[in-house]
C-alpha cells in the first residue's frame, strides 16, 4: 500500500490567469535548480499555461504599444532630418560631507 500513496504538492495557481491552486503529485511538478528543494511550485501543465498566457500578454502589450505610436512618413512637414531629442542625464552628487576641491 505504501507504494500506492503518493506525495501531493500545491500548485499555486494564478489568479491572473485563472488557474486554480491544487494538490497534484509531486512527480508532475518540473525541476527548478533555484528553488530550495529543487521543485517548481506550479505543475508542470499550469507552468506551460501560465508562461503561455504571460507570452500572449506580452505580444498584446506591444502591439498595443505600436499602435498607439502615431506613424510618421518622411513627407510629413513636422519630421526633421536630426535624431530624436533625449532625456537629460541625472547629475551625480558628491557624498555629503564632501565639498568640491576639498584635499582630504
Amino acid at each position: 500500500m505504501a507504494d500506492e500513496t503518493t506525495t501531493l504538492r500545491r500548485c499555486i495557481g494564478s489568479k491572473r490567469f485563472g488557474i486554480e491552486a491544487h494538490d497534484a503529485p509531486v512527480g508532475d511538478f518540473p525541476k527548478q535548480p533555484s528553488q530550495k528543494d529543487g521543485i517548481g511550485r506550479m505543475c508542470r501543465e499550469h507552468w506551460n499555461a501560465y508562461t503561455k498566457a504571460l507570452s500572449r500578454d506580452a505580444k498584446a502589450r506591444k502591439a498595443a504599444e505600436r499602435s498607439d505610436v502615431p506613424q510618421v512618413s518622411a513627407e510629413d512637414p513636422g519630421v526633421s532630418g536630426s535624431e530624436p531629442e533625449r532625456k537629460p542625464r541625472r547629475r551625480e552628487t558628491a557624498p555629503v560631507g564632501v565639498a568640491e576641491g576639498s584635499t582630504e
